[in-house]
């Protein structure tokens, strides 16, 4: 693919190499529709072998959101679907992986917001500045499928297993603060701050050693690759949970504004 050929993506070259990538569905808080989730799958190896790239940055339009999680109507249509289920596990798998195999460093400015896919790209990056009232979950739960996108891979990592499991089973929202104070970002900030601060590190990164800080990042991400199995195993019973009334009754609930009435609690 060429640059050109993104829909929901936009793209800027401030100088020094450093890309600007901007999730661009501002009327409906950049959420994630069927095209959006898979241009998220395919902008990582495009970055990777464009030699002009030296540092991704990545932000959502607006001031609100950095992306608000799925498009309703998107998950309605997967929800008992095989066939969607199954591409769309295929989808979260390669944003996930790809995103580990690209060699450029990725800094998310996390300015509003994130939920869903859009969180699986702000916390992957290698370095995440998020503003200090943004709010983050990864929401799984609330719709009665189990975490899965990049949570498990990552999550216990950056925050330790006890506020993995905290935050994962009760999708509970965390501010910038809190998440800087945990570990699941790497520093919060004010809000008109957050997007000078990525690009200034960007930067910084671009005029550094290009080898030593991809070898650097291609190392650190073992870690990330030996939790690979559990992972896997994460998204594989997401998708499951999709084809039961727990999910229908979760999107029902979010479309209705009320809370869940779960078959499975009841």
């Amino acid at each position: 693919m060429q640059y050109s050929d993104f829909q929901f993506l936009k793209f800027e070259w401030p100088e020094n190499g450093v890309l600007l990538i901007t999730i661009n569905r501002p009327e409906v808080m950049n959420a994630t529709n069927a095209r959006l989730h898979w241009e998220l799958t395919q902008i990582w190896p495009v970055v990777h072998e464009d030699p002009a790239v030296r540092v991704i940055v990545i932000t959502g339009a607006g001031d609100k959101a950095f992306s608000a999680g799925g498009d309703l109507e998107w998950i309605e249509e997967m929800v008992g679907d095989a066939a969607k289920i199954s591409n769309t596990m295929k989808e979260a798998s390669d944003i996930v992986y790809r995103m580990l195999d690209c060699e450029k460093p990725i800094i998310s400015a996390i300015n509003g917001v994130a939920v869903g896919a859009g969180l699986a790209v702000a916390l992957l990056a290698d370095i995440s500045i998020m503003a200090e009232t943004a709010r983050i979950t990864d929401g799984h739960v609330r719709l009665g499928v189990a975490a899965g996108d990049h949570a498990v891979i990552l999550w216990p990592l950056l925050c330790g297993m006890a506020k993995a499991k905290y935050y994962l089973m009760t999708a509970d929202f965390i501010d910038g603060k809190e998440a800087e104070r945990i570990g699941l970002v790497s520093f919060s900030a004010a809000p008109e701050d957050v997007l000078p601060r990525a690009l200034k590190t960007a930067h910084k990164l671009a005029i550094g050693s290009q080898q030593a800080i991809r070898f650097t990042k291609k190392s650190l991400n073992q870690w990330m690759r030996l939790a690979g199995p559990a992972f896997d195993n994460s998204l594989a019973l997401e998708m499951l949970c999709f084809l039961g009334d727990d999910a229908k009754e979760g999107v029902a609930a979010v479309r209705e504004k009320r809370a869940p009435v779960f078959p499975s609690a009841q």
